[in-house]
């Protein structure tokens, strides 16, 4: 529940914001500057919105694979999917080197839910229910549509202000300048809120991946082995995948940092997080550092160990 406040207060603050701005550019360079502003804008937003799914599939290098070939991916995925009472995605897998999955399309008919092969050779099998729960949660949860309308926002304050910049400077018209330095501020700062959002978003599909019958500490030995891999990966494989991590299941390029914490929960070192290590991290006093708390605020995913600890206060106490 308290997710979900979070998240429809930040819905009216960035929604709030964009009135507040439109209201002034209008007052200040009359209607129809605006909507010329404005409505290239939209029309930007709508074009990459439509071409959206495409350029993911090529981009992500998505072969998408039927019954027959991937046989087991299509049950999971099938029953997930009936489970959270929304139609069945396509099923792809990507070529990318890095282990992870991703979900992404215009609406839940739409959707789309990928592997990569690296992915399904690192995971057990309960482990990859639970990461497919997460994206099928996703998709359930209409968070790339919801994600897809907050971007906007700064989207649109980014070519306002330099519609606005443009339009001052070939006009000469000093007038325009403090609404686009404004359009600028809120650019920036709408940007750190849809961030927010996302790390919301996050959070939300892994309770959904619950929701879906999979247990807590199979989705966190999950994220634990994709954060290991990727600390482990080469340089050149983090750096191509860095500018798509907000399709991915975790942040790779933050692996490296956060694997150091990680491994204090794995006491036995095996690989892997079991259920006594996940419920005895409820009671830890592990906590990330204020450095990386800050660089959480510039990421589409929470850090990995608030994250995991967030799992373990969802885990059943041991019996033992």
């Amino acid at each position: 529940m308290w997710l979900q406040v979070r998240m429809y207060l930040l819905i009216g603050i960035l929604f709030g914001l964009l009135y507040a701005l439109i209201t002034g550019i209008a007052m200040a360079i009359g209607g129809a500057g605006f909507i010329l502003f404005f409505g290239l804008a939209a029309g930007l937003v709508l074009i990459q919105y439509l071409i959206g799914p495409l350029l993911v599939s090529l981009v992500l290098q998505v072969r998408y694979v039927t019954e027959q070939e991937e046989p087991e991916l299509h049950r999971m995925v099938g029953e997930l999917a009936q489970e959270a009472g929304i139609p069945k995605p396509k099923v792809g897998i990507s070529e990318m080197t890095l282990p992870n999955a991703f979900a992404f399309g215009r609406t839940r008919r739409d959707a789309r839910v990928c592997v990569t092969d690296s992915l399904r050779r690192l995971l057990s099998k309960d482990e990859l229910r639970a990461v497919l729960g997460h994206e099928i949660s996703h998709i359930k949860h209409r968070d790339m549509a919801i994600i897809t309308v907050l971007s906007v926002v700064p989207l649109v304050f980014w070519y306002i202000a330099w519609g606005l910049m443009l339009a001052g400077t070939a006009r000469r018209r000093g007038g325009y300048l403090a609404p686009a330095a404004g359009a600028f501020i809120l650019y920036f700062v709408t940007n750190l809120l849809v961030l927010y959002g996302s790390r919301i978003r996050e959070y939300y599909a892994d309770l959904g991946s619950l929701e879906l019958g999979n247990r807590p500490h199979h989705l966190a030995s999950a994220l634990y082995r994709l954060v290991y891999a990727d600390a482990n990966a080469p340089e050149q494989a983090v750096r191509q995948a860095a500018g798509l991590r907000a399709f991915f299941v975790n942040d790779s390029s933050r692996a490296r940092r956060e694997i150091r914490e990680l491994k204090e929960i794995d006491s036995d070192m095996s690989g892997a997080i079991d259920s006594d290590e996940l419920a005895a991290l409820r009671s830890s006093k592990m906590s990330p550092s204020i450095s990386d708390r800050i660089l959480e605020l510039w990421s589409t995913h929470p850090n990995m160990l608030k994250r995991i600890k967030h799992l373990a206060s969802l885990e059943p106490a041991s019996k033992a």
